[in-house]
């Protein structure tokens, strides 16, 4: 019997020393799984920041080239329409010789020097044409309130259409598509 005994002793102890075992498997299993389990939360981590860094860094070119497409939207704006100040400046002197060039006129000297802003006047005219500067069709077109401007309003008359202008009061120019001046005009109506 104390073989026996000591034989039941001996299977308790081994049984004792599997549950441990078993219990302590799982730890060393812990232990070893716990630095998988933080490599992977930071390759997690790292993978999150990577991914932002790629967002911004795509925005960023994305920024980049809308305002490298502004940018020459802009400076081809800028070069279409570069001589506007200049023939805007022009347009008061070419109004004033064509005052000029309407006054009647008898003797030698004042017809020689009405010629002379005649050649003025036409130089002018072709050099703002050469920079495409056109003068506004307003006499007998319809009203357009985008290029005409009306300053006053007459009742139609035998032979004319209502809404036409049938006055230029001062010539309307157009830069390419632009309207530097509006004609002043006269309408029927």
């Amino acid at each position: 019997m104390a073989e026996k005994n000591e034989e039941l002793k001996q299977t308790e102890e081994a049984k004792q020393a599997e549950a441990t075992e078993a219990t302590e498997k799982p730890t060393q299993a812990e232990a070893k799984e716990d630095p998988v389990a933080k490599a992977e939360a930071k390759i997690k981590d790292l993978q999150a920041k990577l991914d932002e860094m790629e967002d911004k860094y795509l925005r960023s070119q994305a920024e980049m080239a809308n305002m490298t497409n502004r940018f020459k939207k802009e400076q081809a704006s800028l070069l279409k329409y570069a001589g506007q100040s200049m023939a805007t400046a022009i347009l008061p002197a070419m109004d004033n010789l064509s005052r000029a060039l309407e006054i009647e006129v008898d003797d030698e000297a004042s017809k020689q020097l009405k010629k002379g802003v005649e050649m003025v006047a036409q130089n002018i005219e072709a050099a703002l044409k050469e920079n495409e500067v056109t003068k506004i069709e307003a006499l007998g077109k319809p009203f357009d309130p985008t290029l005409h401007q009306a300053v006053q309003t007459v009742p139609v008359e035998e032979g004319q259409t209502p809404e036409t202008v049938v006055q230029v009061f001062q010539e309307g120019y157009m830069l390419k598509d632009r309207v530097l001046r509006p004609a002043m005009v006269v309408v029927a109506q």
